[in-house]
């Protein structure tokens, strides 16, 4: 018998014995049996095959969340291609350059989007775009229906590719992270037990499930478990404290946390039936930890990870494996190392200061086509260096204290300043600029933007924001622009990014 690695073969193994059990419901009152999701990735995946695609096809998914994109990812993997996600918030530029690096076979989006998205694939080589909408219609669907629910997963290894995650650097270029079915799978079995998912544990999943955190730590977690997930469509604070008392897991972003405990429904009745709370994607500031512990009489347990590697070090899931230390990201999972070393690569001392390097079964490939960055980014004894910067505690614990160059997370998405930088040089009467990040109540850092003009040009801000939201996504776009005379900069021209950040440091600061 010839083994399979095929992630979703796992997958499938979870899904319980009674499948007309309920395995999602949604915010708007629909129910799936885990039957519906064996058949509606079978439809789907037999329809990805019937278009005869070369082996390791690229399927790129620009869609809104919803409950048969979720079947798209699964069929995806069933067929044995490689999933693409892209955030639904890209606009055309921004597809552009994930289009032509990538060059998937597919392309599936929202029906609103088809007639930009479906124009640009096809000029870009894509022979075949499907829309897939959050209400069940689209082609991917009519076109699946068509097709058997019968379907035997493809056979995999687990070196070879499931998924590639973008996640850009600081030179604005947006990176392709090659993620192994081995790898997704290895993170998944370690999450299961380090916390402690138990058999009938009911998953709120109100997360986007078009990076790690939603698509593969909340998703896989369930699917492997074969728990019941209440799904929405969007974070509603409101919406998640009625489903609490149904519930044992919520994964969310700090932002999430903060805007649910400005709910006064947030009280330790409405959390009793609760076992854990998961927080990722972001720092969670010590005061959202210690609020609510107050609040609920839960722990929030806060993770580490990247697109890169998926999850790296966790606080524990059990109370017999140690405490949750606020202000931590916990101590590296089962089977991940991790390591923080000096400029000279040698290994620190607990509290000291440097950078954080990682190996393991989860750590990915490599980079899309960028064998001399993916070379770059990997030491000679094999360690990924992350590019954060931390240290451990004398009990192990490690703390993330700074982030490499100046990425910026808000409301759990990574903004590259670079990026955006670049989409403001090139808008009319802009000689340069600087972005940055700026401590936010609610996302955690807001991007703010300085942009000096060109000679006897007079820039509205209004309308260069404007210009930049019908080029990128709303997350990326500055909360706040200033149009300065000049940029700070050091000896060597370099600018002075500190300076500037300790400068509007106080900018969304609240009333004392």
């Amino acid at each position: 018998m010839t083994s399979n690695d095929n992630l979703f073969a796992a997958l499938r193994d979870g899904f319980p014995q009674d499948l007309d059990r309920i395995a999602i419901e949604t915010d708007n009152g629909l129910s799936y049996a885990w039957g519906d999701l064996e058949r509606g990735s079978a439809m789907i995946a037999n329809l990805l095959m019937s278009l005869e695609l070369p082996a390791g096809t690229r399927v790129a998914a620009h869609t809104d969340k919803s409950v048969e994109a979720l079947l798209l990812y699964l069929a995806t993997l069933r067929a044995g291609f490689v999933y693409l996600p892209l955030n639904n918030a890209y606009r055309k530029e921004e597809l552009r350059y994930f289009i032509a690096n990538a060059e998937p076979g597919v392309v599936v989006c929202a029906g609103r989007d088809f007639g930009w998205i479906s124009k640009l694939a096809f000029s870009l080589g894509v022979q075949q775009v499907f829309t897939l909408n959050d209400d069940r219609s689209g082609t991917l669907l009519e076109r699946a229906t068509q097709h058997s629910d019968r379907h035997d997963a493809a056979v995999k290894r687990s070196d070879e590719l499931a998924a590639i995650l973008y996640t850009s650097g600081t030179t604005g270029r947006s990176k392709g992270a090659m993620l192994s079915h081995g790898n997704l799978l290895s993170n998944a079995r370690t999450l299961q037990s380090y916390w402690d998912w138990q058999p009938g544990d009911v998953l709120i999943h109100a997360l986007p499930i078009f990076h790690v955190h939603g698509l593969f730590v909340a998703s896989h977690g369930a699917l492997l478990g074969g728990s019941t997930m209440l799904w929405c469509a969007k974070f509603e604070p409101r919406a998640v404290l009625e489903r609490l008392p149904r519930a044992t897991v919520f994964m969310g972003v700090p932002t999430l946390y903060v805007r649910l405990l400005h709910e006064a429904g947030l009280t330790r009745e409405a959390c009793a039936h609760m076992r854990l709370f998961v927080s990722g994607s972001a720092p969670l500031l010590i005061e959202t930890f210690r609020d609510w512990q107050t609040r609920t009489g839960h722990t929030i347990l806060e993770r580490y990870g990247m697109s890169e590697t998926v999850m790296l070090t966790s606080n524990p899931g059990r109370a017999q494996d140690g405490e949750r230390i606020g202000g931590t990201v916990g101590k590296p999972l089962p089977d991940v190392q991790v390591r923080v070393v000096g400029d000279a690569g040698d290994a620190l001392l607990a509290g000291e200061i440097g950078r954080v390097e990682v190996r393991g079964p989860n750590v990915f490939l490599g980079y899309w086509r960028m064998p001399e960055k993916t070379a770059e980014e990997f030491t000679a004894d094999g360690w990924f260096k992350t590019g954060d910067v931390g240290r451990f505690s004398g009990d192990g614990y490690l703390s993330i204290v700074g982030r490499s160059k100046d990425l910026i997370i808000s409301g759990g998405y990574n903004v590259y300043p670079a990026e955006v930088e670049g989409y403001l040089n090139e808008l009319p009467g802009v000689a340069e600029s600087a972005v940055i990040g700026v401590p936010h109540p609610d996302f955690g850092e807001a991007v703010v933007a300085m942009v000096v003009a060109k000679p006897n040009v007079a820039l509205d801000g209004h309308d260069l924001l404007a210009g930049l939201k019908a080029r990128i996504a709303g997350f990326k776009v500055p909360k706040r622009l200033f149009v300065v005379a000049e940029l700070p900069r050091n000896a060597m021209g370099k600018v002075q990014k500190n300076l500037l950040r300790d400068e509007h440091a106080a900018l969304f600061a609240e009333p004392a």
